[in-house]
């Protein structure tokens, strides 16, 4: 799974090229269109309201790897010799103002095309606009729809200025937001500031969320419930309370949520250091589901174990989050990092199959040479599994992104490197490279480099 955020967050691939169709004429729509279009809005003068918006983004990626060494492969490894896959995404942002406090938010989304290896062999896999589905041909599925109550708590006025999902408003700056309604979890928690957005900055599954944060989504990425997010002076409270899907990374959700669901909680702490922003993010959440056992499994049949054989409901993953980004030099060098951990004991269920993970980069912005609308990124993650984790697919056992059939274990490590270059005010072309060492989890296979090009059209 993959993608979200507002302007946001999965892969496959195909014996031949895919051929681009509706998403690609839906991209060039979007490219062609100009900086005048860039929403569409009514503002009341009088209180500085904007009643309604329109916003698009299009982002079309083409990646690919050259051949590298394995001395084995599995049912869901990374395939070592493949042709090059392109995805593409397109999402329509529409949100109303209802009353003073009071907006609506819908998102339609244009998906089609793949990834590498259909999104198989990489625990922090390296495309985080695409998703693990079956079929790559174009198709127009809902991404969001939620109301959004904002409480205002006193405290300064402080402008809201619009955006994708955001409409322009004038608020108080201790407030209180509630969300109900298909959502995605990372668009209110885990928001580092320099890797966050697929669409734009980082692209790997590793770096745009953290990576053992088992958050509960579907294959797409979204779930429905609540959330609510306590914002005053310079801390904010959050806590979302969400479905989790019937079965690990697939599309149905389980609707009873008195037997499974996710609670989440997140405080943030933002500050200044002469002048320079940053903030600090703790998290801790707890997924309870059908899951299987990894020790379970293995008591079961030592070779070839088989998770899904185990699953039993009442089963629970916990974890913790901490994410931190810094502005070190105005306008030149911000620094991020994110740690996190699960429990490891069940299986992987929603994100992907990491249980420990440390990620550390940094964004240097264009305007030390003159193209201040410019980025260029680089960071990398090393990730880990628990001893039963580990066991288990070192026995041949299967989860929803790995399985080698064996396993020489060693830390997955993935780097990347982008520039991001704004061509226009609304269309920016970005170079990717990202290596990785030990796929899988896997001494005996890679390493591989995966080089991508993505270009990302919005108004």
């Amino acid at each position: 799974m993959a993608r979200r955020r507002w302007a946001h967050r999965r892969p496959q691939t195909t014996a031949a090229p895919q051929r681009l169709g509706a998403p690609g004429l839906a991209f060039l729509l979007v490219a062609s269109a100009s900086e005048h279009g860039a929403h569409a809005a009514q503002i009341d003068d009088a209180d500085r309201c904007e009643r309604f918006s329109l916003h698009f983004q299009s982002t079309l990626i083409t990646q690919y790897h050259p051949d590298f060494s394995a001395r084995y492969s599995g049912p869901n490894s990374m395939v070592p010799s493949e042709p090059a896959a392109t995805a593409q995404v397109t999402t329509v942002f529409a949100a109303v103002k209802l009353w003073k406090g009071l907006d609506v938010v819908f998102n339609p989304e244009l998906a089609g095309g793949s990834g590498l290896s259909q999104t198989l062999g990489v625990a922090a896999y390296p495309n985080g606009e695409v998703y693990r589905v079956g079929d790559p041909s174009p198709a127009f599925a809902l991404a969001r729809l939620f109301v959004r109550q904002t409480i205002g708590l006193g405290g300064a006025k402080v402008r809201v200025e619009p955006g994708p999902n955001q409409l322009a408003d004038t608020v108080d700056s201790n407030r209180l937001t509630l969300y109900a309604g298909r959502l995605a979890l990372p668009d209110v928690f885990d928001g580092n500031a320099y890797s966050h957005d697929p669409h734009t900055q980082f692209l790997g599954w590793g770096l745009m969320e953290s990576a053992a944060w088992d958050y509960a989504a579907d294959t797409h990425g979204y779930t429905w419930g609540v959330m609510a997010d306590l914002t005053y002076d310079e801390w904010s409270a959050r806590f979302g309370a969400l479905l989790v899907g019937q079965y690990a990374n697939e599309m149905p959700m389980e609707w009873r949520f008195w037997e499974a669901g996710s609670l989440d909680l997140e405080i943030e702490h933002r500050w200044q250091v002469r002048g320079r922003p940053g903030t600090m993010r703790v998290a801790a959440f707890m997924n309870e589901a059908r899951m299987g056992d990894y020790e379970q499994a293995l008591a079961q049949s030592p070779s070839h174990p088989d998770v899904t054989a185990t699953r039993a409901p009442g089963r629970v993953k916990y974890g913790f989050v901490l994410s931190a980004d810094q502005e070190i030099v105005p306008r030149a060098l911000g620094l991020f990092t994110r740690l996190s951990w699960n429990d490891g004991h069940t299986e992987s269920w929603s994100y992907t199959e990491v249980d420990r993970s440390l990620a550390l980069g940094a964004v240097i912005d264009g305007h030390l040479w003159q193209r201040p609308d410019d980025d260029l990124g680089m960071a990398i993650v090393a990730s880990g599994l628990s001893d039963s984790h580990r066991r288990y697919l070192a026995a041949g056992g299967l989860g929803f992104i790995l399985g080698d059939g064996a396993l020489d274990y060693g830390t997955e490590i993935v780097g990347e490197a982008y520039y991001k270059a704004q061509l226009t005010p609304n269309f920016a072309v970005s170079a990717v490279y990202q290596p990785v060492i030990n796929p899988g989890y896997n001494r005996d296979r890679g390493p591989i480099q995966f080089f991508a090009l993505r270009a990302h059209a919005a108004f």
